[in-house]
């Protein structure tokens, strides 16, 4: 409990440091951890009999996410997003010349690595650039909702909980858990409003809505993942949380979403 305290907050510092410093540094945070996300999920699915292709899936992550900043810091339209055809056609085209029992396996969790492991990412990096410039308010708020409805659930959860919450996937969540994280994230939305004033406490409170439910189906579904390949921890970076994956689990789903419903409000 003592490594896990420690590890967590020293984790929570480096990343609020590197979204707070400025766009280069929240850029910096946001290729890093693409990477090293996907980097996991390619190590966690390899088998025998499923071998990802590493190199050429990061390739075309790459190719996705470095329009994606030229277009948030330096003004460029999405046309450069065209490189990234010729490596999801060499993703496929590559595995003609590779004796893998499964290629199309291989071809399968390599794209959907890249849909779950990182593309997330990208929609958590935009929320810092949607009223034109970077702003550090909207990363910021979305993490401390989702690390405040994380912590609600594990107290109420550990306090209180009795009734199991999707107990084939995950044996230790419960609803009392899950409605102690609505609470917690409310909570936060509720202080986040009074020094955020971008947005009013309603659309506050539903994004705490929003990161509350869908953080804690991210959290199932990665738990759904780490069964169904018998492993309990995502990789072993981080002392007492396991992997990157598991520490942004929640984010997966949430992230998407939550720039959905800021794109939606905009409109």
């Amino acid at each position: 409990m003592k490594t896990r305290a420690i590890t967590g907050f020293i984790f929570a510092a480096v990343v609020l440091g590197l979204v707070l410093v400025d766009a280069n540094t929240f850029t910096l945070f946001f290729i890093l951890i693409s990477i090293l996300c996907t980097l996991e999920f390619y190590k966690l699915v390899k088998t025998d009999e499923v071998r990802p292709n590493l190199s050429t899936g990061l390739l075309f992550l790459i190719s996705i996410i470095i329009p994606l900043i030229a277009h948030f810091l330096a003004n460029q339209d999405f046309k450069y997003l065209v490189f990234c055809i010729p490596f999801g056609i060499l993703l496929i085209v590559s595995e003609l010349y590779k004796h893998h029992k499964n290629p199309f396996h291989n071809i399968a969790y390599t794209l959907f690595g890249l849909v779950y492991a990182a593309i997330p990412f990208c929609f958590f990096y935009a929320m810092a650039f949607r009223d034109g410039q970077y702003s550090f308010h909207y990363p910021l708020a979305f993490l401390l909702m989702l690390w405040s409805s994380d912590t609600g659930a594990y107290i109420f959860g550990v306090q209180f909980g009795k009734h199991r919450l999707f107990e084939r996937h995950s044996p230790k969540k419960s609803w009392e858990g899950f409605v102690g994280g609505l609470i917690c994230s409310a909570l936060a939305a509720y202080v986040l409003s009074l020094y955020f004033t971008e947005l009013s406490l309603i659309h506050w409170l539903v994004i705490a809505s929003i990161i509350a439910v869908t953080g804690t189906l991210g959290d199932l579904s990665e738990s759904m993942l780490k069964r169904s390949l018998s492993t309990k921890d995502s990789g072993t970076f981080l002392p007492g949380h396991g992997g990157f994956l598991d520490r942004f689990d929640g984010l997966l789903i949430a992230a998407p979403l939550v720039y959905f419903y800021l794109q939606l409000i905009s409109l």
